[in-house]
């Protein structure tokens, strides 16, 4: 797959979602929905949030570190835009039990950036 194909699918993967997001907000109450409306909310908005993620952090890759090569860049950005919406969606959805403080987001982001940088010791021992 070409660089320009992968960026053109992903583009509308990612626009996709966001309309499916977008649907699933103006549809879906949350006051009396069950189980299946949250799942949608909240699998529609990570896939939404990790497709936008990755796209906006191969770019920035591409532009300010031009001496990677393209396959790295698209697949830290890839990886690093998961976990990102994983941050996200994991906020909202403690936010959504009162369980959210600045002490369990710490430790999320604590948790979720050793993932990263065993990942990367991971990825760099392999090759």
């Amino acid at each position: 797959m070409t660089l320009r194909a992968y960026l053109i699918i992903m583009g509308i993967a990612a626009l996709c979602c966001w309309i499916a997001f977008g649907f699933i907000l103006w549809t879906v109450n949350p006051e009396v929905t069950n189980a299946i409306g949250f799942l949608l909310f909240y699998l529609s908005l990570f896939l939404a949030a990790s497709g936008s993620a990755a796209i906006i952090g191969f770019v920035v890759r591409f532009i300010g570190l031009k001496h990677e090569l393209v396959f790295n860049s698209v697949k830290q950005a890839f990886r690093q835009s998961f976990l990102f919406a994983f941050l996200i969606i994991s906020a909202l959805f403690l936010l959504s039990k009162d369980l959210f403080s600045w002490l369990n987001l710490l430790l999320l982001i604590a948790g979720l950036s050793m993932l990263e940088f065993f990942l990367i010791s991971y990825s760099s021992r392999n090759t």
